[in-house]
């Protein structure tokens, strides 16, 4: 599978058979390469409900009949919204056509703001686990480092990883590399960074420090196959 890196924490996995975007933040995104208009994902998976993952989730879902899945509480709100949806919860795994999805733990917050201002909250956040063609990739979401990473990394052959390293509203580079190496997975990439200034990052310098040398600071745009 092609998997791409597309600014903040936007990530598109491409199989043989399905499109999947991960929190698809793009228009407003400074850092992020696509044109949400051109975008044809088959699904969308959210971790949490911040605008800055959901994005164009609505208006994209919209226009390509995408199934979106996300957080129970997240999803039931875009339900609301016309949506098609598939809710979950943390520690929960659903067997798709396109993949496995299992959601993890991830200590941050969530709500959305919609077009009248008004604050929804969308329940827990979470990271994910998506397992296709025998390869599986961790998403964590918007975390701090929690000692279940340590877990997550035991339980799962983990052939590539996103974690944030941005800082103040996530675990920053120091805390990034201890989950790196607790998750154990074959290559590292760094998100949720340099998107405005309060989370400037020098990404590749993280990369390098990555153990054992498998950091991959992919520029927007870039991708890898696994």
């Amino acid at each position: 599978m092609k998997v791409s890196f597309h600014g903040q924490s936007v990530v598109k996995i491409v199989t043989a058979t399905h499109t999947i975007l991960i929190d698809p933040f793009i228009s407003g995104n400074g850092t992020c390469d696509l044109n949400a208009a051109e975008v044809k994902p088959d699904v969308i998976l959210l971790t949490h409900g911040h605008n800055d993952h959901v994005g164009d989730t609505i208006d994209i879902a919209k226009k390509n009949d995408a199934l979106v899945v996300a957080p129970f509480e997240l999803a039931n709100y875009l339900s609301s919204r016309g949506l098609n949806t598939h809710p979950m919860h943390i520690g929960g795994a659903h067997q798709f056509e396109f993949g496995k999805v299992k959601l993890t733990p991830a200590f941050h917050g969530s709500s959305y703001t919609d077009e009248d201002g008004q604050t929804i909250y969308t329940g827990m956040p979470a990271g994910l686990l998506f397992t296709a063609e025998n390869k599986t990739i961790y998403h964590a979401g918007d975390t701090a480092l929690f000692s279940d990473m340590k877990l997550i990394g035991e339980m799962n052959s983990i052939d590539l990883a996103f974690l944030p390293i941005g800082d103040n509203f996530t675990m920053g580079p120091e805390d990034a590399l201890v989950a790196a190496d607790w998750l154990q997975a074959k290559q590292v990439v760094p998100m949720h960074y340099n998107t405005f200034p309060l989370i400037e990052q020098d990404a590749d310098a993280f990369a390098s420090k990555v153990k054992p040398g498998n950091g991959l600071a992919l520029k927007p745009g870039e991708s890898i196959d696994i």
